[in-house]
């Protein structure tokens, strides 16, 4: 029997009151078995992440999930300040780490503007995608599948069933990778080349 995915979700906003997408995005799976969901700014509102921890949270789960909006065309502070603490050489990358092999990585971004405004001839001149190329860097390096980004376009200017009907999509894509109803491998991101040190050898490892 496949054991089911184990998904980590890392929210990280600055301002979460004053949020509509983020907000509705994370009550849409908030509660579900097998998805841990923890709020990062509120774990660590002085920016001083503890990088061991992290580190047994990542290697205890399957996928993990960086749940931001996209702020000055990237993500808040602090997800920068986590990656710069918890993913160290020796670990997650370079000789001996290889702690992250074989997982998954999805950035589930809101974006104030429209589809249409991020693209090369756009008001943003970029898309998502290239804006979020550190993160496909990233999982790269690591040796990690990079799925497709799950975005969330113009949130502020929906309507609320529409709102509804964008953060049902959303849950019912982590439940499908959750429930192994949907292969990871089938959403990667566009052109994104599995890593050759991707390795999926179990559906759980220890943080030893």
């Amino acid at each position: 029997m496949i054991a089911r995915m184990r998904i980590l979700v890392l929210f990280a906003h600055p301002r979460p009151r004053h949020s509509v997408v983020q907000r509705a995005m994370l009550t849409a799976i908030s509660g579900l078995p097998g998805i841990t969901v923890r709020d990062l700014y509120a774990e660590y509102p002085d920016l001083i992440i503890d990088a061991r921890h992290e580190q047994a949270e990542l290697a205890a789960h399957d996928l993990v999930v960086l749940q931001h909006p996209l702020l000055w065309y990237s993500s808040p502070a602090i997800v920068k300040e986590w990656l710069d603490s918890v993913l160290e050489q020796g670990w997650a990358y370079g000789a001996g780490g290889d702690r992250l092999h074989g997982k998954f990585l999805l950035n589930a971004v809101s974006a104030g503007g429209s589809t249409e405004e991020y693209h090369a001839h756009g008001r943003y001149r970029f898309s998502i995608r290239n804006l979020l190329a550190p993160f496909d860097q990233t999982a790269y390096l690591c040796g990690m599948g990079w799925l497709e980004p799950f975005v969330v376009h113009a949130g502020r200017a929906l309507e609320a069933a529409t709102l509804s009907s964008r953060t049902e999509r959303y849950r019912e894509l982590l439940v499908g990778l959750r429930d192994d109803r949907l292969d990871p491998r089938k959403h990667l991101a566009e052109g994104y080349p599995l890593p050759p040190n991707f390795h999926r050898t179990a559906a759980h490892t220890d943080a030893s």
